[in-house]
């Protein structure tokens, strides 16, 4: 029996060698360039040449800090905003007695993924433009006198992140409201609890995976998103994803280009190792 399970354990870990080498060729040798990049010299053209220097990882947090600080907070703002508006709604879906109708809202929160992002994100472009559909329904009802500017505004980057990563929210907190064991709610309105208390002591702290993997899935794509701040924010919604293409384009700057990557990976896995503590936290209370 022990030979057994030894040969099963060998056999796993040939197996997953594939994967492996996988990761190793297209994730960790790519990242180590990068990496080696960031603190070389720029040279004609854009191109990455020796000697190596500190420089552009000055220039991250000096001059460029402000474009990092920006995309932290709004894809903050975005991941806050979609937990208010996805937490009820994955509530409301998960709640419904009948199966049909939470498969048919489940079908509708998935459903823009059945069309294409960029499509999407243009379709944005003429709703918020000043001639679009928001403004002519507020000219038409009275509600302004001339229409507003909201493209190329952080407003409408957050719109559009909102937009675009809300069903990242709604599907894992749906997943763990669903196992939600109902019956803890009527034991604490029989020991006195109110319908608050209720949720922050009992509905909330049994549902919190499916909030911290919601949270997890849409702050770290907000971080890094390029078209939506592209499309709808212009200058004033530039965002370092943005500003990282435009370093490696044209007669761009390579190694400045290599640094925003690496300092933009650190801010991603900083969040992952926050979800990962606070996971492990809560499977241990």
């Amino acid at each position: 029996m022990a030979f057994r399970l030894r040969r099963l354990r060998e056999n796993g870990s040939l197996l997953a060698l594939p994967t492996v080498a996988w990761l190793v060729v297209f994730f960790v040798l790519p990242l180590a360039v990068v990496l080696v990049f960031s603190f070389m010299s720029r040279g004609r053209g854009g191109v990455a040449i020796l000697p190596f220097t500190i420089e552009h990882y000055e220039r991250t947090f000096g001059v460029f800090f402000i474009i990092l600080r920006r995309s932290i907070g709004l894809a903050a703002l975005t991941t806050v905003i979609c937990l208010l508006l996805g937490y009820p709604l994955a509530f409301f879906i998960s709640t419904r007695r009948r199966r049909v109708l939470r498969q048919i809202a489940l079908f509708l929160v998935i459903l823009p993924f059945w069309t294409n992002f960029l499509i999407r994100t243009y379709a944005w472009r003429i709703l918020l433009g000043e001639e679009g559909t928001i403004n002519g329904v507020l000219l038409s009802l009275g509600l302004i006198g001339e229409p507003l500017s909201l493209l190329n505004t952080q407003l409408a980057v957050v719109i559009g992140l909102i937009y675009g990563f809300l069903p990242f929210m709604v599907l894992p907190i749906y997943a763990s409201v669903e196992r939600f064991n109902f019956r803890y709610v009527d034991a604490a309105h029989d020991l006195g609890a109110n319908d608050i208390r209720t949720f922050l002591r009992v509905v909330l702290p049994l549902t919190l995976p499916g909030v911290l993997a919601g949270c997890a899935l849409v702050f770290i794509p907000s971080v890094g998103a390029f078209v939506t701040p592209d499309l709808l924010g212009g200058a004033k919604g530039l965002m370092i994803g943005n500003l990282i293409n435009k370093q490696f384009g044209g007669s761009g700057n390579m190694p400045l280009g290599s640094a925003l990557s690496i300092v933009m990976m650190a801010v991603v896995m900083l969040s992952l190792l926050v979800y990962i503590f606070a996971n492990r936290r809560e499977a241990g209370d």
